[in-house]
């Protein structure tokens, strides 16, 4: 079980880094759906790994990522329904 949590661990700081990395060498923006999606799902992951092992510091950073990555898309998605 600690190897699947070790691959878990790596997949979300991976997705998150990845992320980051794609906005530096300019191929994404921080609005992009890409950006924010991997934003997401790799701060979900830790967030999940967080609140099991109880790493209460980490969970709160990683609620709050999700939450900012969740707001962001939820945004973007209202701006395209407006322009419509």
């Amino acid at each position: 079980m600690h190897n699947i949590a070790a691959v878990m661990q790596l997949a979300g700081a991976i997705l998150i880094l990845l992320a980051y990395a794609l906005t530096m060498f300019n191929v994404t923006t921080q609005k992009s759906y890409t950006y924010q999606c991997l934003n997401l799902v790799g701060s979900a992951i830790l967030g999940v790994l967080a609140w099991q092992t109880q790493q209460w510091g980490f969970l709160l950073l990683e609620t709050v990522w999700t939450g900012i990555s969740i707001y962001a898309i939820a945004r973007r998605l209202n701006e395209q329904r407006q322009k419509v």
